[in-house]
């Protein structure tokens, strides 16, 4: 028997461990967004990020060479311009809002089986499509009297990250994590560095300003919160990784869904966010939806994660 059946706990306890420290990290924006900007934090990051990855190849780890250019950037392109969204919403919205938004994306990649890629899907699929849409709006709340484009921003993340998802197994099959990792914190790093040099103007102060700011301090604090960040996202990956080599994709995918959990959690604890009971059925709702979705396919459709 091979690896990937023999250790299902470990699988487990690993994505468990990854979604806890992206949970924990992802709480720490608000650090970041109230002085700084979005487009210098993924430009940093990113910079980071490559420093780390450029030190794993150097000690022969891997290689960054990718196979198929074109595909991974495509790729990249998506899964990037979901993270973008996901930490712009995050200066101004709960987390458990964001999140949950993100993990609509499984509901998309079905819908973009079906329309785009000529599948065919059960009764399960589409009932959990449904489950899905339904606890998404418990978690929104939409007011018909006052509707807030905002609030469904983390539900466009979702449907990027979907079609980034569709293009991972399309497109870049065979293709390397490390240069995956790679191309997605490239692409961040690309948009950092259009939006440092194309947004200007005056912006708002405090958590208001995080998208509309070009440049931020470069203090010791704030290069502190940008180091927690990237090196707390590469763990967090590191260890979704590592479950999906040990378990069997479909079963791990169930997992990431605790992020749900543990970012409520944080938010908590660190920032005293509450999540409304209706936000709460909601996310069970959105969880059991993609759960549903995982196991009833034979490749990973839940949420998976991408470093951030």
């Amino acid at each position: 028997m091979n690896e990937q059946s023999t250790k299902p706990a470990l699988a487990a306890i690993s994505v468990l461990g990854g979604m806890a420290a992206l949970g924990l990290t992802d709480n720490f924006v608000p650090h970041i967004s109230e002085r700084g900007s979005l487009w210098q934090f993924h430009l940093v990051r990113s910079v980071m990020a490559f420093v780390v990855l450029g030190a794993v190849v150097a000690f022969g780890f891997g290689s960054l060479r990718a196979k198929r250019p074109v595909a991974v950037l495509g790729r990249s392109l998506f899964q990037a311009g979901a993270m973008l969204i996901y930490f712009g919403c995050l200066s101004v919205l709960p987390i458990g809002v964001v999140v949950a938004g993100l993990f609509t994306s499984p509901l998309f990649v079905v819908l973009i089986s079906i329309m785009f890629q000529g599948k065919s899907v059960g009764l399960f699929r589409w009932t959990a499509v449904v489950i899905g849409f339904v606890g998404a709006l418990m978690v929104i709340r939409p007011d018909p009297s006052a509707l807030d484009p905002i609030s469904f921003l983390p539900i466009v993340a979702g449907l990027l990250y979907a079609i980034g998802a569709v293009a991972t197994r399309a497109w870049c099959e065979g293709e390397s994590t490390l240069t995956l990792t790679a191309g997605f914190f490239g692409m961040l790093g690309v948009f950092g560095l259009i939006g440092v040099f194309v947004v200007s103007g005056d912006a708002p102060a405090g958590h208001d300003g995080f998208v509309l700011r070009s440049w931020g301090p470069l203090d010791a604090e704030m290069l502190f919160w940008f180091a927690v960040q990237a090196v707390g996202s590469l763990i967090g990956i590191g260890l979704i990784f590592r479950g999906y080599l040990l378990g069997e994709a479909s079963h791990v995918a169930v997992f990431e869904y605790s992020l749900l959990v543990f970012a409520s959690f944080w938010a908590w604890v660190l920032w005293d966010q509450t999540v409304p009971v209706l936000g709460l059925f909601g996310m069970v709702l959105i969880a059991l939806a993609g759960s549903i979705i995982a196991l009833r396919s034979t490749a990973p459709v839940g949420a998976g994660r991408v470093p951030e």
